[in-house]
């Protein structure tokens, strides 16, 4: 859309060689107000490009480490922040020696894919050495080749929560925390439906959002956009991810802040270096539901979208896969059939409303 209205000013970039991207903006001849990088890799670039271009923006090291899932962690538990006990691991190495020597329950991840893509529980030797050899298809499937490297952790139990946020000098500014109401247990963590405002207890919040604070401080990130996953554990808080950007996908629309301001809007004043007042949420609750791919073949058809939208509370619904296209399931798929959005009085009904109008669509996968 932007390419046709205004060609002139579009720029591409190599954003897979950031430097390289930064060379190219910094080449274009053009006036640069600000720079946002919209997902994990393109968070980088970004950072990049600002520094280059001598605009305000997180430093180049806080988002390389945000994209690293070990030097996150590394940093983290350096600081003093509660995160799993891990390893890192290499696929080329003896991966039954390696399931002799880990503790279970434990989570494999590779360290750079997002959206819970590759991350597979395992609870003994057997389904350790499957997990690992199916972590290293889909990272190769990815371009990765068998001397990378994957993450292994402790499983954390309790209830998990999503902290949006904006880092402003150091400090954090919370715009939402989002309660995950179906559990995360494994074996693999396909992410349904986030709420908000949370139902935790005030002490358990206060907690979770220190930890997302101090993790964000712990590798260096001091400004722009924060989207962590935080376990309530024990009576703890344990830090899952910290991303140095925005809450992904069509997943934004969900956050309505006091004055209609968008979450966009808030990411782009922030990046113009704006001054404003804190954002709050809106009154009421809202939920959003990733629909989950069933099973892996060819989408036929989404009925029923009309009954679905009908649902009391419910406040859209967008199927994001047109009929004809491949559908993959987690652990090896990387984006969902649609969202469902909703809101109502309280979280409960929200959730519920999400439920019912995902129970009402037909979908039909060949």
């Amino acid at each position: 859309m932007f390419q046709a209205a205004q060609p002139e000013r579009l720029l591409r970039l190599s954003l897979a060689d950031p430097p390289k991207a930064a060379e190219q903006a910094a080449a274009a001849g053009l006036e640069f107000a600000g720079v946002v990088g919209v997902d994990d890799d393109t968070a980088v670039a970004a950072a990049h490009i600002a520094a280059r271009l001598g605009l305000p923006h997180a430093s180049v090291p806080a988002c390389e480490a945000a994209r690293d899932k070990h030097r996150q962690r590394e940093l983290m538990s350096r600081h003093g922040v509660s995160v799993p006990r891990f390893q890192l691991l290499h696929f080329g190495q003896d991966l039954g020696q390696a399931a002799t020597e880990v503790r279970y329950p434990c989570v494999l991840k590779p360290t750079h894919l997002s959206m819970s893509r590759g991350v597979i529980r395992a609870d003994d030797r057997a389904s350790f050495i499957a997990a690992a050899r199916r972590v290293r298809r889909i990272v190769q499937d990815c371009g990765g080749n068998d001397d990378d490297a994957f993450l292994v952790e402790d499983f954390i139990g309790g209830p998990e929560v999503a902290v949006e946020g904006m880092m402003r000098d150091g400090a954090l500014e919370v715009l939402a925390i989002f309660d995950k109401p179906d559990p995360l247990e494994g074996p693999f963590f396909e992410e349904t439906i986030y709420a908000t405002p949370s139902t935790l207890p005030g002490a358990a919040q206060a907690a979770l959002v220190a930890c997302v604070r101090d993790a964000a401080r712990a590798i260096g990130l001091d400004r722009g956009p924060v989207h962590a996953e935080v376990r309530w554990s024990g009576g703890h808080a344990v830090l899952i991810e910290l991303a140095a950007r925005p809450i992904g996908g069509r997943c934004s629309n969900v956050l309505r802040f006091e004055g209609g301001v968008t979450l966009e809007d808030l990411v782009l004043s922030r990046a113009l270096n704006r001054a404003a007042a804190p954002a709050r949420l809106a009154d009421g609750a809202s939920a959003v539901m990733m629909i989950p791919t069933p099973r892996a073949g060819i989408l036929r058809s989404v009925g029923n979208a009309d009954a679905a939208r009908a649902v009391e509370g419910i406040d859209g619904l967008d199927i994001t896969v047109a009929p004809g296209q491949r559908l993959v399931p987690l652990p090896e798929g990387s984006r969902y059939l649609g969202f469902i959005y909703a809101r109502a009085a309280c979280v409960e009904d929200a959730v519920s409303a999400l439920r019912t109008a995902h129970a009402r669509l037909d979908i039909v996968i060949e």
